[in-house]
């Protein structure tokens, strides 16, 4: 297969965890016969020094043109200073919006090697953590009409959504749930939410179309709940944006290892944008100490998802558990007896050990 990935390296240490998932990208396509071409694009803080913005014009063309993007990680001190639309940040929100992705997956697993960094009791986590959040990223109460009343002292924001937004996320979820263990949850509030029995109605009129997958239904209060007390109960959690973005969260935080979670957000077809849901870190950008796996992780979502190549994203989740059985760590990650290794040697050991 030919692929055509837009790589966003970004700021701090961005250029640092990119480099090391193109190196174990190139390897991937070494052993299973691919081709891959890369195009790099300026975001960030980066894209202010150069360009004076965020975000180019000629930065999302670029983007647009390729069959997927990996970006690293942007922001940053540097930048604290400049006006609230013209932030690194933006970059995001311009790539996001400016590729028409509506659809953020965001997995969490605990790896065995890494379950004592979990907050959560060893007796919880005992049967093992591994579950997708499936988050609607442009509707709902964020992107709702809002406002305040004529004497200021009241405030509205609107949840708003159509039958085929929810159906297009839906088929995002079924379709990853049977990539896994086939089943999807769908977390709502639809005791009090005319907008969560929408959602209920539409997921299962598609549901019908995906007869392997098993579904449910849970209240966000109590799927906030579930997280912490029994977390190997889920799959495939699917969400509207508000709850999303706060479960979301909340399951990353159950890893313990930021550092670890990759991150996707797709659109209808199979183009996606894959990043490391971790920050910048410049105080130890290009120093070889960050922690290169979630990026690495990021490029695995990739190969699965857009590229619809499961064996080679499973050989890259392999490779890292193997490094990681091994005792391989980066700082961030290491513990007694561990062998710490910087950023280079990381994505090498993860090569390496492709098969």
């Amino acid at each position: 297969m030919d692929m055509h990935i837009a790589l966003v390296p970004g700021d701090g240490i961005g250029p640092d965890i990119v480099r090391e998932a193109v190196k174990v990208l190139d390897r991937t396509a070494e052993i299973y016969g691919h081709s891959i071409a890369y195009s790099e694009v300026d975001a960030g803080g980066v894209s202010i020094d150069r360009c004076g913005v965020p975000l180019t014009d000629e930065a999302l063309k670029t983007a647009a043109a390729s069959d997927a993007v990996l970006l690293g990680a942007v922001g940053g001190p540097k930048w604290d200073h400049v006006p609230g639309n013209l932030r690194p940040e933006k970059a995001l929100l311009g790539l996001r919006s400016g590729l028409g992705l509506f659809c953020n997956l965001r997995p969490a697993v605990i790896y065995p090697e890494l379950s004592e960094a979990s907050p959560l009791k060893p007796s919880v986590i005992s049967g093992g953590v591994d579950l997708l959040v499936v988050r609607e990223l442009t509707g709902g109460i964020y992107f709702g009409e809002k406002g305040r009343g004529d004497d200021d002292r009241s405030a509205y924001d609107v949840m708003r959504y159509s039958a085929g937004e929810i159906e297009r996320i839906a088929r995002k979820a079924f379709e990853a749930a049977r990539l896994r263990r086939n089943r999807v949850t769908v977390v709502d509030k639809a005791n009090v939410l005319e907008t969560s029995r929408l959602w209920r109605e539409t997921v299962s009129r598609v549901a019908e179309d995906y007869s392997g997958v098993e579904l449910d239904y849970m209240y966000v209060d109590n799927a906030a709940m579930q997280l912490v007390r029994n977390p190997g109960h889920f799959d495939v959690l699917l969400t509207e944006n508000m709850f999303g973005d706060i479960l979301s969260d909340e399951a990353s935080m159950i890893t313990g290892s930021i550092g670890m979670l990759a991150s996707a957000s797709l659109r209808d077809d199979s183009f996606g944008m894959y990043e490391p849901i971790h920050g910048s870190a410049p105080d130890i950008a290009g120093m070889d100490k960050a922690n290169p796996i979630a990026t690495i992780l990021s490029a695995a979502m990739m190969l699965r998802y857009s590229f619809s190549l499961e064996k080679e994203a499973r050989a890259i989740e392999e490779a890292v558990s193997s490094a990681l059985s091994d005792g391989i760590r980066t700082r961030d990650i290491a513990g007694e007896g561990d062998m710490v290794v910087g950023t280079a040697a990381c994505g090498d050991e993860i090569a390496r050990r492709l098969s």
